[in-house]
């Protein structure tokens, strides 16, 4: 069957397809018109028909294949017609809706005519414009396409039957490919059962983005084909939203109004618009302040999630400790995601934070923040969260890259961890040719911003090791605690504050077990033995890796400093420069720079000259064994809290553990833990309360 298409003009695919799915491989032209003579032209308002022969009949029915529509085909009422018409339109890659009628039901001789047409036939008239209310300013898909069926009523021995009398599949826009027409909103539909779902999975809290995960996993089908997209989930949820909000902004300011009055080191702040409406409003911790003060230098700005409940975007400030445990510097929820409201959001955060900007910044890939970002924090470095992109290649990727969608990301994964800039460049033309992507708009974007998370482009710069598996992990578990089952946006207030705290516990339970365990010893170097008594247990071990392989590499001595490469290669290497009298030592591998632990090839030529300990400037406060607003919190404890503490926590375990072994065992846990939740939120409890209790619970 071939594919009919005419370019009238540059419609562009996506209008019609949700921006963060489609890709711009779609729409293959499978054919042209060829004599000039054959682009007839059909208007749809024609009130005249052409009516088939008994002779026209008979021809398509014998020449005709039975899964395309031609002139006579009966059908025992319109439904069935426009039902195999959609399953037509589909196989070729567009869809269709009901057009015109002839006729009334229940008037005279009743509904004799209906017409089909493509979903982009016809224009979309003009509004006028109304100053009062804001303009959406969507582009329409529809482009005047005069692709269409027509069918009649007719009476043969008193039987009614709908027969095609009109049909035409000239289209004048590009056609999409089977696994790409799935995505237009005539084919996307959440049935009941998966509509009880995830109803069910908000109530737990979890993001729409986990939920879809959740839906393929339990499926069994591939990331990105669902019958649905995420645009469909959080519609679905947002039309269940029950709350009025203008009381909640009430509540919320009034509760945020009476912890500062409890806790003055609490920071809040918000704005309202021209109708005295709550805008946005953000809020930070003191012990969050006094942590962003010694590892502020680094942050992740995730803006990606959003209070289901509420429908509001909520950005969250995170980082990471000395112990390599992510810590909460503050939160903010915006009424939109403009380059207004997240100015806005900056200047409060780093009014909180005493004027004090961090040296580099993690963003999800956003426009309007990352403008916002060059004008309110000029001289932080901004960069993208590379976990927060590789979330949406399968959406982006798998359905165009289909059985190689795993070597490509193979071979993404090996580019973004080069060290050169050049042999990037390089690696990525030539990726872009093996897998046949130059016109796909993803990876073009992606290469026009690649100074802002290829790993070449970014390692002089500090980002504490969170461009890396593990932590991007750790803090994205971190987040997903603060997305509560709460529908009550000044119940979310809390809900932060009791995350945080609990954070802070098991925090603190981890860095005492670090800080107990029996340090080993690998090389015997003076330097490792001095750096085991400066740095936390976390820090000294990613030194000691260094430490390790140093052992390995060879230094040669040059004019303008040392060479140092593997002892098995012949060429290449690293080029270090060390001034003995000023304790400075530099590598080309920048990795100093970049996590702030010393790389083995300048470890390599400090223990070549005789350097028994590692340089002050190189053992960063921000990974040494330092108090924290948390540890002060170990002194006072009280046994008996502590054993409840304990005894539940224990009780949470089995919990997880006996209810992970089946299905229906999880359901029942989500559903009866949802309902607890909902009733100890309902006990009344205090910031100090909160903290005072959090205090208490430390010593686990």
């Amino acid at each position: 069957m071939n594919r009919l298409v005419h370019f009238s003009d540059s419609v562009c695919i996506e209008q019609y397809l949700d921006k963060f799915i489609m890709s711009e491989e779609a729409g293959h032209m499978m054919g042209l018109y060829g004599d000039p003579s054959d682009q007839r032209s059909l208007s749809l308002d024609d009130t005249s028909s052409t009516e088939e022969s008994p002779d026209q009949t008979r021809l398509s029915l014998e020449t005709t294949n039975d899964a395309v529509p031609y002139i006579g085909q009966r059908f025992p009422n319109h439904d069935a017609a426009y039902e195999f018409y959609a399953e037509f339109a589909k196989g070729c890659g567009f869809s269709i809706r009901r057009h015109r009628t002839e006729g009334k039901a229940g008037v005279g001789k009743g509904l004799t005519r209906r017409y089909f047409v493509c979903h982009r036939a016809g224009n979309t008239p003009v509004k006028a414009a109304n100053d009062s209310k804001p303009q959406r300013n969507r582009k329409s898909s529809r482009c005047g396409c005069q692709a269409y069926m027509r069918i009649s009523k007719t009476t043969d021995l008193g039987v009614p039957e709908w027969r095609v009398t009109g049909f035409m599949n000239h289209h004048n826009h590009e056609l999409l490919e089977p696994n790409q027409v799935r995505f237009l909103p005539a084919y996307r539909s959440i049935s009941d059962a998966d509509r009880n779902r995830i109803l069910m999975f908000a109530k737990t809290g979890i993001s729409v983005q986990q939920m879809m995960r959740l839906m393929e996993l339990e499926k069994g089908v591939e990331p990105g084909y669902l019958p649905f997209t995420e645009k469909d989930v959080r519609n679905l949820l947002q039309s269940f939203r029950k709350v009025d909000p203008e009381d909640e902004s009430i509540d919320l300011l009034r509760m945020c109004r009476n912890i500062k009055e409890k806790d003055p080191n609490f920071k809040y702040d918000f704005s309202l618009d021209s109708n005295n409406r709550l805008e946005n409003i953000a809020w930070s911790y003191a012990s969050s302040i006094q942590s962003y003060d010694i590892f502020g230098d680094a942050v992740v700005f995730d803006t990606t999630h959003r209070l289901t409940a509420f429908d509001m975007p909520l950005g969250i400030w995170v980082g990471v400790n000395n112990y390599g445990m992510p810590c909460f510097f503050g939160c903010v929820l915006l009424r939109e995601e403009s380059l207004r409201s997240y100015s806005w959001a900056l200047k409060v955060f780093l009014a909180f934070m005493n004027g004090k900007a961090p040296q580099t910044v993690l963003t999800d890939q956003n426009m309007c923040l990352k403008e916002a970002i060059n004008l309110e924090m000029p001289t932080t470095k901004h960069a993208l969260c590379i976990w927060l992109v590789v979330a949406k290649y399968p959406s982006w990727f798998n359905a165009v890259l289909g059985e190689r969608y795993n070597e490509w990301k193979a071979e993404f994964n090996r580019l973004y961890n080069l060290e050169s800039v050049e042999d990037f460049e390089l690696g990525w033309r030539d990726m872009v040719n093996s897998f046949g992507l130059h016109t796909n708009r993803h990876i073009a974007s992606l290469f026009a911003l690649r100074s802002l998370w290829a790993l070449p482009y970014l390692r002089s710069h500090f980002f504490a090791g969170m461009t890396t598996t593990g932590h991007s992990k750790s803090i994205n578990a971190f987040i997903q605690r603060f997305l509560s089952a709460q529908s009550r946006l000044a119940h979310f207030v809390e809900q932060v504050a009791v995350t945080v705290d609990f954070k802070d516990q098991t925090g603190e339970q981890q860095t005492m077990q670090q800080n107990l365990q029996n340090i080993c010893l690998k090389t015997g170097a003076p330097m490792e033995a001095h750096a085991a008594t400066v740095l936390t247990p976390f820090a000294f071990s990613k030194l000691q890796e260094q430490l390790v392989l140093a052992a390995h590499y060879a230094s040669f001595q040059m004019e303008d400093g040392f060479l140092v490469r593997h002892h098995t290669k012949l060429e290449g290497g690293r080029k270090v420069y060390w001034v003995p009298r000023e304790g400075i030592v530099s590598c080309s591998c920048h990795q100093f720079e970049f996590s702030g632990i010393l790389c083995r090839h300048a470890l390599r030529v400090l223990s070549t000259g005789n350097c028994f300990q590692i340089p002050e400037r190189y053992l960063p406060h921000r990974w040494r064994r330092i108090s924290t607003p948390a540890t002060k919190a170990l002194q006072n404890t009280q046994s008996d809290h502590t054993e409840r503490v304990q005894l539940l926590q224990s009780m949470v375990s089995t919990l997880v553990t006996e209810s992970a072994k089946s299905r229906e065992r999880l359901d029942i846990a989500t559903e009866n833990v949802s309902i607890l939740l909902s009733r100890i939120r309902e006990q009344p409890i205090s910031s100090q309360g909160i903290r005072e209790s959090s205090s208490n619970q430390r010593n686990l």
